[in-house]
């Protein structure tokens, strides 16, 4: 996974190349209206991401604030990480049904969207998927899958 050195947001988008910056900008700003109220956008390892502030959860198995979306432009592809869905039976349906609608490939790993332009992401079909979680609910769900792996 190719992953960037730059501190912020803008100097990330700077720094590519001026067609692959005109795609992360426009799924950035699709993503960033679709998001639900608290979360907060950072660069958090190489990536654009969308994290519940350690401020509302301060403890996290890693530590670090949990990333609810993220996005990343790689060698080859650009990356949408919707973690929501990755735990969601009704969610990953609901991609997996859009993408067939509008005739386009579904890729996705666990949690890994995968497009190789903007032909190529339903962005309709993606952003309801991430609006659909409010922070205080995405807060539940981790709290709910820590219990069922580390009972106490």
């Amino acid at each position: 996974m190719v992953t960037s050195p730059a501190r912020t947001v803008s100097a990330y988008l700077a720094s590519l190349p001026p067609e692959r910056r005109r795609v992360m900008q426009t799924v950035r700003g699709a993503v960033n209206k679709a998001m639900p109220a608290g979360y907060k956008e950072v660069m958090m390892m190489g990536l654009i991401a969308w994290v519940v502030p350690l401020s509302v959860l301060p403890e996290t198995y890693n530590g670090h604030p949990l990333m609810y979306a993220a996005l990343a432009a790689q060698k080859h592809y650009y990356a949408l990480y919707v973690m929501c869905a990755s735990g969601s039976k009704t969610l990953l349906e609901e991609l997996r049904t859009g993408y067939a609608k509008a005739g386009l490939r579904f890729d996705m790993g666990k949690s890994c969207l995968r497009f190789r332009d903007l032909d190529g992401i339903a962005l309709d079909v993606v952003t309801p998927v991430i609006a659909r979680v409010p922070m205080d609910a995405y807060v539940h769900i981790y709290h709910a899958s820590r219990r069922k792996r580390h009972p106490k």
